[in-house]
Formats: C-alpha cells, structure tokens, sequence
C-alpha cells in the first residue's frame, strides 16, 4: 500500500466525502482544551493541537452507558424483563486521533475482549471504527511515549497514519480497512519519495524532542509482594487528594459500575465509569472496605498499570505515556517517577 497525498486545501472536500457515507469526529476546541465531536463544519476543523485532554476511549466506552431498560408494571407482558435499547453501530471515522491512543485502545481491548468473555457493545464499536491517526511533530515536555513501547508516529491500532508536511498531509494507509477508507474519500495521489524523506525526518526529529522518560526493564522480574509491601507508598500517597482526575484522563483505565435507576415504574440498568481513587469503589454490602486507606488505593492505581497488568496479560505496562495524568494532576504526583520507584526497589 502506497503512500498517499492530501493537500490541506483539499482535507475538507475528503472530510466532506467520507460524513455522506460515516459519523466523522474530530478533535474540536471548547474554550482552552480540545475534544472530539461530531464534525459539523468540515471547513472549521482544526488540527494544530497538542492532545484532547480527554481521550477518545469513550466513543467505544461512553463515560455512561444505558445497558438495559425495563419496566415493573406488571399489567406489560414485558413486566420484570431487561431489554437492550437501541444502539448505534454506524459506521464511524475518527481523525486527528494521536498514536498513544490508538496504543491505548489496544491495552484496553485485552479487558472488554479475551478468551474468557467479550464486552459485545466495546467490541462493535470497535469493528464500526477507522481511526485515522495525527502524528505527533511536537510532543508535549510530559510525553513519556517511546519508553512505553509506544511513540509519536507510532503506527499500532491505527488504520491510517496522517504526516503533517506542511502545505500537505502524507497518508499512510496501515490497514486494508484504512487504504479502502482512502480511496472512498478520493485520495489517490502517491506520495513522492520527497515527501516519504521528509515523513521519516519528522518522525525522527520528533522521537528526539521526547526529553521524559521511564524505566520499565526490571518491572517484569519484581516480585508483586515486594513492590506490594514496598516502603514508598506512603510518600507517594501523602498529598493526593482521592479526586480521581488521573483515571478519568487515562486513555487506559477502564473501571465501571452498574447500578439501577428507576422513575416510577421504568427503570435502567446504566453503566458508568468508575475510579479506583474513590472510597466506595471498593465498598462492600457488609461494610466491609478492603481499601479504606488513601495509600491502599493510590498503590492499587500504579500496581495495577505497572505491575498487574504486565504479569496477567505480558503485553507491556498499561501506559502509554501520554503524560496527561502528570500535566493535570493537581498536587503533582508524577507517575515518571513511580516507574523510577517500582523499577529500582
């Protein structure tokens, strides 16, 4: 598959073209911070940014969910019985989407989906989408990417990967479902092999400019207890305040709860995300809190990411480095220098 040429000039005609055929989002700015949402206006869209502060993990993974309604009138048929409501599988385009967040779906995707269960509604919604990624010419001073098996330009989850080259985008096209999605938008021009030149010194030029990073190599070899008991949590923990901004910021943190909620005699079974950080996420019915402490909690989010998920499903820690739990945290716990804790105890 070739590499291929969109004029910035012409983005919007492409953007134009692929919303008769999908839902398109795209990243849009809302006072200070940039969001994904719907496209509206195709000359309008703005891809000079940074990062989203939010990830685009909740168009699979909604930050609240409707998963059943019923009804407890007991004059229906239907009394006592849950339904799926509709939902909306359309085809979807998601552009602008940077390279750790596409890494991220990946991590993620091993919890909704394995051998043992699948999530139907995570896995539609994944099978519905074409990402098409934003390399990162700039990357943010917190950007930790490259030490985390991921990278600015990093191509995995993406099905297409857009240079920004300056008067043009380069296009590569790394899944068949991203060069089919090309050549519907009309995109058919190659790439020169200056253009190829100029993509791979962007690449490198940026890969340098990433200053943070994070030893991972001995976390594998750590034994979990150790790190478990270890003596540093209680430093790690002292100024956080439990508000959970870093595992609603987190491209890879997947928690939830479920609970009902009813008016009159309707009811719904709904789904929301949920945080580790807060008290009653591991409240039980007895009363009984195996995590009451502030530090049990704030080492259960770093073992978690760095220890657990490595051991459970081998595929690398679940982080990718986009530093946004570092930049927005608002006492300044710094999860670069947890790694550096957990890797040298």
């Amino acid at each position: 598959m070739s590499d291929k040429v969109i004029k910035k000039e012409e983005l919007p005609n492409v953007l134009k073209t692929l919303k008769e055929t999908h839902e398109v989002f795209v990243p849009v700015k809302e006072k200070d911070f940039y969001r994904f949402k719907v496209l509206e206006d195709e000359n309008k869209v703005d891809l000079n940014f940074t990062n989203t502060r939010l990830s685009p993990k909740s168009l699979l993974f909604p930050q609240s969910e409707r998963m059943f309604e019923y009804t407890l009138d007991e004059a229906d048929e239907d009394a006592y019985v849950m339904k799926e409501p509709p939902k909306d599988y359309a085809p979807t385009v998601v552009v602008g989407m940077r390279p750790c967040d596409a890494k991220a779906l990946r991590l993620v995707d091993v919890n909704f989906v394995n051998p043992e269960f699948k999530d139907p509604w995570w896995a539609r919604r994944l099978e519905s989408l074409t990402l098409i990624g934003l390399g990162c010419k700039e990357p943010c001073s917190t950007c930790f990417c490259t030490s985390v098996n991921c990278g600015p330009f990093n191509e995995e989850g993406l099905d297409v990967l857009l240079f920004d080259l300056g008067k043009n985008y380069m296009a590569r096209a790394i899944t068949e479902k991203g060069a089919q999605l090309l050549k519907l938008a009309g995109v058919s021009e190659d790439a020169t092999s200056d253009l190829n030149k100029q993509a791979e010194e962007s690449k490198a030029k940026a890969e340098k400019q990433i200053s943070s990073h994070v030893p991972t190599d001995k976390l594998k070899e750590k034994k979990a207890i150790d790190l478990f008991d270890a003596s540093f949590w209680d430093e790690v923990a002292f100024a956080c305040l439990n508000c959970g901004t870093c595992t609603y910021l987190c491209p890879t943190c997947w928690c939830f709860d479920i609970q009902d909620e009813v008016n009159k005699k309707k009811g719904d079974r709904i789904r929301n995300w949920d945080s580790c950080m807060f008290p009653l996420f591991t409240l039980h019915a007895s009363g009984h809190n195996p995590r009451s402490e502030k530090v049990q909690r704030v080492r259960q989010r770093f073992m978690h990411k760095l220890k657990y998920y490595l051991d459970k499903y081998d595929n690398g820690v679940a982080c990718v480095g986009c530093g946004r739990c570092v930049k927005y945290c608002p006492v300044n716990i710094d999860i670069r220098e947890v790694f550096k804790l957990m890797n040298e105890l």
